[in-house]
């Protein structure tokens, strides 16, 4: 039974093929035997949906390992520079995101810092404005630092005319901030000279390439370089370099008076310094009421933006948890240096005994014997001793002359008491109800 049924379905299949085999024809036709089967229009068809561009590639890739075939290999290459060209596109427009950003928050904090001036300028709580320098050098004028920045590079560049060489080397040491930077562009200023001097008959030391890596990195960002060159007798013109003109320093010996000049223009290079400010005291004198309400210090007694020291507040819980944690003398005094290292001026007043406050503005590093000079200089009796007494009774006088405001803890600000050294006055006559100070300085007594 099984076998018939198997021959049942063979006999099926056959005729079957037969019948897919097309239209029969006789041996003895003419017409030749048509090897074309039913046309594909005659056989249903499922329709389907073209394969995407990912789904072609990972198809071409599996017949490849299939077939032992090597894929299409322009297709892969073509694809993978689309995929780095929107790379680039995407990386490109993240860049210019994150440009426009940084960009809108530096006008955010340029705007912030215009508002925090505006409403510094305006508080009736600043002990003092600002703080204030002097240039002797320049003129008599107390100017605030910006404004003294912007003068002397003026002062500097007015006397080029007159002494191009000199007036150089000060405009380097003092219109460029980074002080590395500058020592660098000094001594490869230097070498170009010194190079000249050894070496006058060789032509290859007469000529500096402007686009010369180290002259690009070491000289080119230093403001006063090109009027020292133009005063070391080197000129710009164009020379070829590898089929193409480039612009050239090209030192011509007839441009100085001799190569000794250039020795002397190092040995200036080397030793000038920059045009020094000196802090002015800003000297003040104060009613109690007034001293009683003007206690806020401007931001440029810090060393911090007005951000890093929002910042710092917001770190105060873990000082406040580090004050509940026993810590050695040490410890605290380490931490209490730390916390005095963000500012860089500090305001001393002196309160005498008939409630008259002297104010003057001190660098944070500087002396206590700056402090008892100030006072000194606006005593009526200024040949008399004394010492101030800070809050906690500590008494200083000559012997801490040397000491810092910082190791003495006088920053940012605090007030010492005036008193006569009686000790030190035992012989001498000492009136105590005269005036203290000067009746010129009493002058500059504020208006309640």
């Amino acid at each position: 039974m099984a076998d018939k049924i198997k021959q049942f379905f063979q006999k099926k299949k056959v005729d079957a093929k037969f019948k897919r085999a097309g239209k029969g024809y006789k041996l003895t036709d003419e017409q030749p035997r048509s090897n074309t089967v039913t046309p594909k229009s005659s056989v249903p068809t499922t329709s389907r949906s073209a394969l995407s561009a990912e789904a072609s590639q990972a198809a071409a890739a599996a017949m490849a390992r299939l077939g032992g075939q090597k894929q299409d290999s322009a297709t892969a290459f073509t694809s993978l520079a689309a995929i780095q060209a929107q790379v680039r596109k995407e990386l490109e427009a993240e860049k210019k995101a994150a440009s426009a950003a940084a960009k809108e928050e530096e006008e955010e904090v340029v705007i912030a810092q215009q508002k925090l001036s505006s409403e510094v300028e305006a508080s009736p709580h600043l002990a003092v404005n600002g703080v204030y320098f002097k240039c002797p050098l320049i003129s008599d004028e107390i100017l605030s630092k910006e404004e003294w920045t912007v003068k002397i590079k003026e002062f500097l560049y007015s006397q080029l005319e007159e002494e191009r060489g000199l007036t150089s080397c000060l405009i380097i040491h003092s219109c460029n901030k980074n002080r590395e930077k500058i020592a660098q562009c000094v001594e490869t200023l230097c070498k170009y000279l010194e190079n000249i001097v050894q070496n006058p008959t060789e032509d290859k030391y007469k000529k500096i390439r402007m686009s010369n890596r180290i002259f690009q990195e070491r000289v080119a960002p230093i403001e006063g370089i090109q009027d020292f060159l133009m005063a070391a007798g080197f000129e710009i013109k164009k020379e070829e370099f590898q089929g193409s003109e480039e612009d050239y320093l090209v030192f011509s010996e007839q441009n100085v008076e001799s190569l000794e000049y250039l020795s002397t223009l190092c040995d200036a290079l080397r030793s000038a310094e920059p045009i020094s400010l000196e802090l002015d005291r800003n000297l003040q004198v104060l009613l109690p009421s007034q001293a009683t309400h003007r206690t806020d210090l401007p931001p440029v007694f810090y060393t911090m933006t007005p951000e890093e020291l929002k910042k710092e507040q917001q770190l105060r819980a873990e000082t406040i948890e580090k004050s509940m944690m026993l810590r050695t003398k040490a410890m605290r005094e380490k931490d209490e240096l730390r916390e005095m290292k963000k500012y860089r001026y500090a305001l001393i007043r002196v309160r005498f005994p008939d409630g008259i406050l002297l104010q003057g503005t001190f660098h944070v590093y500087e002396k206590f014997d700056a402090v008892l000079n100030f006072v000194t200089e606006n005593l009526v009796q200024d040949d008399q001793p004394f010492i101030l007494i800070m809050a906690n009774g500590c008494r200083l006088s000559h012997e801490e002359a040397n000491q810092t405001l910082v190791d003495l803890r006088l920053v940012p600000a605090s007030v010492l008491i005036f008193s006569w050294d009686t000790q030190e006055t035992e012989e001498k006559s000492v009136d105590q109800q005269a005036m203290y100070l000067k009746p010129e300085v009493m002058l500059l007594v504020q208006a309640v």
